[in-house]
């Protein structure tokens, strides 16, 4: 059972068979480096890219265009997915997009400031998906 400080939470979005998307929590295991901190394993990456975005930012809804970790730096977004599911998230949460096929998700700036983030493209064999909130081994 994680305690919080071993493990770094996630959150999935990915479509279903019928396309519909959903979110999901995974927990990163991370194991104590003593004065350094808690890290996890090394992921491999594709590829890095930053982005900002306008104030008034309001994506009608779409797919991913590649599966990707999205590092949210700044801002508050709200994001839907195709089943009205609503989530919010701010500076600090990392998102794992997957819907690269569906119906998509929609997002949305809830703030009124430009907003940063930064893709992380990665591997499709690189199967995160294996972690879940709250354990720090693959389910």
């Amino acid at each position: 059972m994680s305690t919080g400080i071993d493990e770094f939470i996630v959150t999935r979005i990915y479509s279903d068979s019928e396309g519909e998307s959903h979110f999901e929590d995974l927990g990163i295991p991370l194991k104590s480096r003593e004065e350094i901190g808690y890290l996890s394993e090394n992921m491999k990456a594709t590829s890095v890219r930053f982005r900002n975005v306008v104030p008034g930012y309001d994506y009608d809804f779409h797919n991913a265009p590649k599966r990707q970790l999205i590092f949210l730096l700044d801002g508050l977004i709200q994001i839907e997915t195709s089943l009205g599911k609503i989530r919010k998230f701010s500076a600090g949460d990392v998102l794992l997009v997957e819907d690269t096929s569906g119906k998509g998700h929609r997002t949305k700036n809830l703030t009124p400031v430009k907003r940063k983030s930064a893709f992380i493209e990665i591997p499709e064999d690189l199967d995160i998906t294996a972690f879940k909130a709250g354990s720090s081994t693959p389910a």
